[in-house]
């Protein structure tokens, strides 16, 4: 299992952009059944962005987007109040757990929110009515609203046994055939079901030969 912890109450800095990037770079040198797990906590404090520039967001939105298409499940863990990177992180991950007090907030700068991806996220994930208040004034969304939302997938007071018990849904799991249905998952939000259909019907031809090859041997 590769663990990494975000703080959100430290900027967005060129460090965290590299913590998360050679765990990407771990888990694609070994693609396959195991999980990523990603630990967030914190929000930004009062001027949190000074000395942020749009160099370093894209690099931090470019390794986040690694993240999303790892050949490997990804889990995420949260308490208390999360926003700045703890929050995307915690948007990117494949399942998503967090304690009962934990709030999900977009962060505040300059007098609005942070117009980042995580806007993108949680519209995408909860439909722009359900996170209109969050997104427009810097609302906290509770963990129990996040879970009716479907940000959130599980509530628990115990994070780790709960991501352990997590993990064991993707045992055994092909990563790479897991970031295929993965990427169909994410393209069928925006994508007709004509443009869909052929990449459906190539990964079913996928998944059959494969399973051939496997009775096979």
């Amino acid at each position: 299992m590769l663990t990494l912890t975000i703080d959100g109450t430290e900027p967005l800095s060129a460090a965290t952009v590299k913590a998360l990037d050679e765990v990407c770079d771990r888990a694609e040198d070994r693609p396959g059944s195991g999980v990523v797990t990603v630990h967030v906590t914190g929000t930004p404090k009062p001027d949190w962005t000074s000395g942020l520039t749009v160099g370093l967001v894209t690099k931090w939105e470019r390794v986040l987007r690694r993240l999303e298409r790892l050949p490997m499940a990804t889990v995420a863990t949260a308490s208390g109040d999360c926003g700045g990177p703890a929050l995307d992180a915690f948007l990117a991950a494949d399942l998503r757990i967090a304690t009962p007090g934990t709030r999900l907030v977009v962060a505040l700068e300059g007098g609005a929110t942070w117009p980042g991806m995580a806007v993108h996220r949680l519209a995408q994930q909860a439909g722009a009515a359900g996170v209109r208040r969050a997104v427009l004034f810097g609302a906290p969304i509770p963990a129990a609203r996040a879970l009716a939302l479907g940000i959130v997938d599980e509530l628990a007071e115990d994070t780790a046994g709960a991501a352990a018990a997590a993990a064991e849904i993707a045992d055994g799991l092909s990563g790479k055939e897991l970031a295929v249905r993965r990427r169909l998952l994410f393209d069928a939000v925006s994508t007709s079901f004509e443009e869909a259909l052929g990449q459906h019907l190539a990964a079913c031809d996928r998944e059959l030969r494969r399973t051939a090859e496997e009775e096979a041997s």
